[in-house]
């Protein structure tokens, strides 16, 4: 019974999610274009940020940015996704992070669309 306490230490913990830093965007005539800062410590392939989407305040997804590497030595970096057709009306979006060790964190950032949505 004494190797309980060493295999309960070596399990691994879980990381600190995603932190989106900043979140930019832009309307054009192809939809909105958004350009999103994360940090993550990524430690390689097996345990990275995954990606980040573009949400309306009840959940729905407009749109999914996936992150397909590790970014182990570019942190925080800046990823972009055009193209994102946002409702008419909507004044707000939510932006949401991932890992693939954790999945969708649980904190977002509310955005406030320039000019109103």
């Amino acid at each position: 019974m004494r190797l309980l306490p060493f295999l309960l230490a070596a399990a691994p913990a879980w990381a600190d999610p995603p932190d989106i830093l900043s979140v930019e965007a832009a309307p054009s005539a192809s939809g909105w274009r958004f350009d999103v800062r994360l940090a993550h410590p990524d430690t390689g392939w097996d345990h990275y940020a995954d990606g980040w989407r573009v949400e309306l305040a009840d959940g729905t997804v407009l749109a999914t940015r996936a992150l397909a590497h590790p970014h182990v030595a570019e942190m925080p970096f800046t990823r972009s996704l055009s193209g994102i057709a946002i409702p008419a009306g909507v004044a707000e979006v939510v932006v949401r992070a991932s890992c693939n060790v954790d999945g969708w964190a649980a904190a977002s950032v509310r955005f406030p669309l320039p000019g109103g949505g």
